[in-house]
């Protein structure tokens, strides 16, 4: 979680959201033959991807991991009236009430979001898959998912694989993925899979760029996604000078460097933050373009090392 010291640094370059404000205009969704809903476009200043089986997500979206209760409900209204359309929150998060709640507080049309949340290792196997997904939609207050991911290759990976497929075939989800996999994992699952992932949900930001499954899921047909594109505020990316003398040329924060960087990787992130400002700054990164020399001084900043050992 972002400590008060960055915060407050990384927030002296916020500068005046009127521009971000005046466009938040929603982005189009495609719908999938295997769903009874019909699904209204999104429209969004925010540009998507096509994921493997041709329904359409943000490129940019909004986490939630420790956003609860009465906070974690203003915050995902909050980050909704302001223009995102892409909603992340997982069982492990404890949150999915009040992020349930935060959707339902917007008054914005479910057809309009694109909601992710993920199972848990406690429920790995096909029996367990399919009772914890119905918790989790029963939680948030919503028929479907637009996205269910493994949480962690851990337990029976098959069987739960084998659940997510049957709920996609069956309507209930829209895409499946996983998060956290190795690509010898991925390579592991395709064995027996039917349905390749549409996503994997890594660790990955400037410190730990991740090359590796970069270049493994750029050539496969499974999106990578980054569940904390700003390492948590961790070793100082905030004050980060590398970061600061690119944005100083756009007139941008070290944070909207960095997310517009892996925008420009083709990675979707999911930043998180309680606060307003932070969400409509964390928007405002699609009106400047970095450089080939931008991107090659950020390569340099790769620590290829995680920085939450913690998960390890």
């Amino acid at each position: 979680m972002e400590n008060h010291i960055n915060v407050i640094k990384r927030r002296e370059f916020l500068k005046s959201s009127a521009k971000v404000t005046a466009a938040t205009m929603l982005m189009g969704i495609g719908s999938s033959k295997l769903f009874a809903f019909s699904f209204a476009p999104l429209k969004n200043s925010v540009p998507a991807v096509t994921l493997n089986n041709g329904i359409l997500m943000p490129r940019l979206g909004f986490g939630t991991n420790t956003l609860k209760g009465a906070m974690g409900t203003q915050s995902v209204s909050d980050a909704i009236s302001v223009g995102y359309r892409l909603i992340d929150t997982a069982h492990i998060y404890g949150n999915e009430e009040a992020v349930g709640e935060g959707i339902k507080q917007s008054g914005i049309d479910r057809k309009e979001l694109f909601i992710t949340s993920k199972l848990w290792v406690d429920f790995a196997g096909y029996e367990s898959t399919k009772k914890a997904f119905e918790t989790s939609i029963n939680k948030l207050g919503t028929e479907y998912l637009d996205l269910y991911l493994i949480h962690r290759p851990r337990g029976d990976v098959k069987g739960t694989w084998l659940a997510m497929e049957e709920l996609y075939k069956a309507g209930k989800i829209r895409a499946i993925g996983v998060s956290n996999f190795l690509p010898d994992q991925l390579n592991d699952m395709m064995e027996y899979a039917k349905i390749t992932p549409a996503i994997n949900q890594i660790e990955t930001h400037v410190f730990f760029q991740e090359n590796n499954s970069y270049e493994f899921l750029k050539n496969s047909e499974t999106q990578m996604e980054a569940w904390s594109p700003f390492a948590a505020g961790r070793n100082g990316i905030f004050e980060n000078q590398t970061l600061a003398e690119i944005g100083k040329k756009y007139n941008k924060s070290n944070a909207q460097v960095s997310l517009r960087w892996h925008y420009q990787r083709g990675v979707v992130a999911i930043p998180r933050s309680s606060q307003k400002a932070h969400m409509i700054e964390n928007l405002d990164i699609f009106n400047f373009e970095l450089s080939e020399t931008d991107m090659k001084t950020i390569a340099t900043l790769d620590l290829n090392k995680t920085q939450f050992p913690e998960w390890g």
